[in-house]
């Protein structure tokens, strides 16, 4: 009978019975990638033989696009194109406090931010946690987001 065994450290073997069975072990790893399930070997590599995963060959995910979304917003204001962020949810056709929350997430912490862009978060952590009302102090924010 097949059995399926997951882990993500080893190497790959394979191993062949004497009855002709062939077992075939290749570890890998399973991360969530804007809600669907995305595998890679230990090594970084997808799916594809020989060639590795990079940043812009995976669609970005919805808390990296809010980031964005939030720093272009920062922009705007800062470069005086508009006054408030009035102005802004206006223009873009959304609530004014969609907007004040996207621009919340431009006061996380350096490495905070850098684990939103590497997707290495919590599963734990939604874009509500992370925006609504984060704390000034970066330490603050590291402790209530782990």
């Amino acid at each position: 009978m097949s059995e399926i065994q997951i882990r993500s450290t080893g190497t790959t073997e394979v191993i062949q019975s004497s009855d002709g069975r062939i077992t075939l072990s290749v570890p890998i790893q399973i991360k969530r990638r804007s809600g669907r399930k995305q595998m890679t070997l230990p090594n970084g590599q997808s799916g594809q033989p020989g060639k590795l995963l990079r940043p812009w060959d995976v669609a970005a995910t919805p808390l990296q696009l809010a980031l964005a979304r939030g720093h272009r917003w920062l922009a705007m204001l800062e470069s005086g194109k508009v006054k408030n962020l009035t102005e802004i949810a206006a223009l873009e056709g959304v609530d004014n406090s969609y907007v004040s929350r996207m621009v919340n997430l431009t006061t996380l912490a350096p490495d905070i931010v850098e684990a939103i862009l590497e997707d290495a978060l919590p599963d734990h952590l939604t874009l509500f946690d992370l925006a609504v009302d984060p704390p000034a102090l970066w330490e603050e924010q590291r402790v209530r987001f782990r």
